[in-house]
């Protein structure tokens, strides 16, 4: 093979490489999970099944974690008017992270039936990570307070994750790569979808385009060298 025609090799799989590596480190991976609910109400304990969705997106030196519920859990006996409902809940952490995030929301904008499910608004908090790598993001404990009451839902069970996000903490580097994979059910919305959680202005995408910049200068300068010793044993 001539030099010219070498150099074009290794320039060629250089970028390859480069590419590759942008579509092999997925930045997050969703999935709505069914999460069995045992709530301690003031009429004694209720149990309800919702599927939750969470879904992450930067914002600034953090990100924008959201809750959503696609069904209603608990009730009540008498009809609670618009306003009267307060919700809150934790999201546990795993991962390359640990602890509690704490989410919140607004009052019910319209009035609740008596007897009815009660329908919980979308929640959200923003979560700044402490290290950077594969965070995970699992339901935990949902509190309604509402007419003087509190009812406390936790899970029944261990509901897996469901949202695995990519994080990098301030003044750290973006992870890349985690154990999520972008073929999962999950959505980033609250009406379902197969879409993957936004990840801010695509961190993991710029460092993982920065690494295939260098490859390719590392085979244009392996190249070079290649060409000049070529050159001196014709001399």
């Amino acid at each position: 093979m001539s030099y010219p025609k070498r150099t074009a090799a290794l320039a060629s799989a250089a970028a390859l490489a480069g590419a590759a590596a942008l579509v092999a480190a997925p930045a997050a991976h969703a999935e709505v999970t069914d999460v069995d609910y045992r709530c301690r109400t003031p009429i004694g304990v209720k149990s309800a099944v919702s599927p939750i969705d969470i879904k992450g997106a930067r914002s600034g030196a953090g990100y924008k974690i959201t809750m959503s519920w696609q069904k209603g859990v608990s009730s009540s006996p008498i009809e609670l008017g618009k306003g009267a409902m307060n919700p809150s809940a934790t999201i546990r952490l795993g991962g390359a992270d640990s602890g509690t995030l704490t989410v919140t929301g607004p009052a019910n904008t319209a009035a609740i039936p008596a007897d009815t499910p009660i329908k919980i608004s979308d929640l959200s908090g923003t979560y700044t990570p402490r290290k950077s790598g594969a965070v995970t993001f699992t339901a935990g404990t949902l509190t309604i307070k509402a007419l003087g009451t509190t009812t406390t839902c936790t899970p029944a069970d261990s509901p897996g994750p469901a949202l695995t996000l990519n994080v990098t903490a301030p003044g750290g580097s973006a992870a890349t790569g985690g154990p999520g994979t972008t073929g999962g059910s999950g959505p980033t919305s609250g009406s379902g979808g197969g879409q993957l959680p936004q990840t801010g202005p695509q961190d993991s995408a710029v460092a993982l385009g920065t690494l295939g910049g260098t490859v390719l200068l590392a085979g244009a300068a392996g190249a070079l060298w290649l060409s000049r010793r070529g050159r001196t044993a014709r001399g």
